[in-house]
């Protein structure tokens, strides 16, 4: 994994939170991957504080404030790719472009393990190359709009994320950043693929809407992982960092 020239990180930290140190939060990710496969794999998720990232009509912009949503960008802008699922281009149209900061945009690549999104999304049609994965045995060609179509094996609950990785490892992109929604994010937790995860929290009770998390069932409270994390402020959020090992 190479870590983004130092340019793009000065450029990056000049509309950083003046009151916020940056350097244990954003230094583990512009380091060289220790990893076998050279990859990098990052998880995202905005919430509030009773656990939610959108209403139940799937109305998620925006749960965070203005310097969490650049914090994402920022992110866009020292990753090569950025991960969204199908639900996420059908309730929020993204962009997933760096608007809010100095920095390269990623590559697009939207899980869609049936190919059910047609091509009037932004993502099939303007900004940054995007890639659309699907099942090996799903119908269509090999474009969706300007998306070029990348076909994985299926797994148990979606597409298999280790042949997805790879995939993307052989184009060049090994610094992934898997960015919602929840049901995405939460398969990589799962499946051991994510090398840290990002949680925002906002100051907000929504009572119900689309959960955080939706991760396997446990038993017992011992089967239960815990977790080392680092806590920032930003703005009216807090951001939780949390190192994990990729399996």
């Amino acid at each position: 994994m190479e870590p983004p020239p130092p340019e793009t990180w000065r450029r990056l930290l000049r509309r950083a939170p003046a009151d916020v140190d940056l350097c244990p939060l954003y230094g583990p990710l512009i380091a060289p991957s220790v990893a076998a496969d050279g990859c990098y794999v990052i998880g995202r998720i905005a919430q509030s504080l009773d656990g939610y990232i959108a209403t139940t009509t799937g109305a998620s912009q925006w749960i965070s404030g203005p310097e969490d949503i650049a914090h994402t960008h920022r992110l866009r802008a020292l990753f090569d790719a950025v991960i969204i699922g199908a639900g996420t281009v059908r309730a929020d149209n993204p962009q997933l472009t760096t608007r809010e900061v100095e920095g390269p945009s990623p590559v697009r690549v939207v899980l869609d393990t049936e190919r059910r999104l047609g091509a009037r999304y932004r993502v099939f049609n303007d900004g940054p190359r995007t890639l659309l994965c699907c099942a090996a045995d799903a119908a269509g060609g090999d474009r969706v709009g300007g998306a070029e179509v990348v076909r994985l094996p299926r797994a148990a609950n979606g597409l298999d994320i280790g042949a997805m990785r790879a995939a993307l490892a052989d184009r060049g992109l090994r610094r992934i950043f898997v960015e919602g929604g929840g049901v995405t994010v939460s398969r990589f937790l799962a499946a051991g693929a994510l090398d840290r995860l990002h949680v925002t929290i906002a100051p907000m009770l929504m009572g119900s809407g689309i959960p955080a998390f939706t991760l396997p069932k446990v038993v017992s409270l011992a089967d239960v992982p815990r977790y080392g994390w680092s806590v920032y402020r930003f703005g009216a959020d807090v951001l939780v960092d949390i190192p994990l090992t990729r399996v």
